[in-house]
């Protein structure tokens, strides 16, 4: 068990899996990424990982193209600046919950989770390790 000294370094973080439903009539999924915040750090961050033939086993015919430019879109909305288009100028929360806003599209955000970190950004590598890959 770790002591309180450990914990007052860390802070509280919220995370979403980003799912590739390429028939939303069916509701199979693929975890193709995800999503971290942490209002402390101001932070919003997404990794993203795309197995194409895991993808192509639910649906032969699913446009793998707009796919990756879906999740690159959410990738570029969290680092912000240019590449967040019309959500350049919002906070970091703001980028997030429009990310994590339900949808029915291809690429969907799962619900939210929380947990505790010193490292938001290590978090985007260690959940996409442990969900996503």
């Amino acid at each position: 068990m770790s002591d309180r000294s450990d914990l007052s370094d860390r802070h509280v973080f919220e995370y979403a899996l980003l799912r590739v439903v390429p028939r939303v009539e069916r509701g199979e999924c693929v975890n193709a990424g995800v999503i971290v915040y942490c209002r402390h750090e101001a932070f919003v961050g997404a990794g993203t990982h795309l197995d194409a033939s895991r993808l192509l086993a639910l649906d032969p015919h699913v446009d793998l193209a707009g796919v990756r430019a879906a999740l690159r879109a959410v990738e570029g909305v969290c680092a912000g600046g240019n590449a967040a288009g019309q959500a350049a100028g919002d906070d970091a929360g703001r980028r997030f919950r429009w990310l994590i806003a339900p949808r029915s599209t291809v690429v969907q955000p799962g619900p939210v989770h929380t947990g505790l970190t010193a490292d938001p950004a290590a978090e985007v590598r260690r959940l996409l390790d442990l969900l996503v890959l």
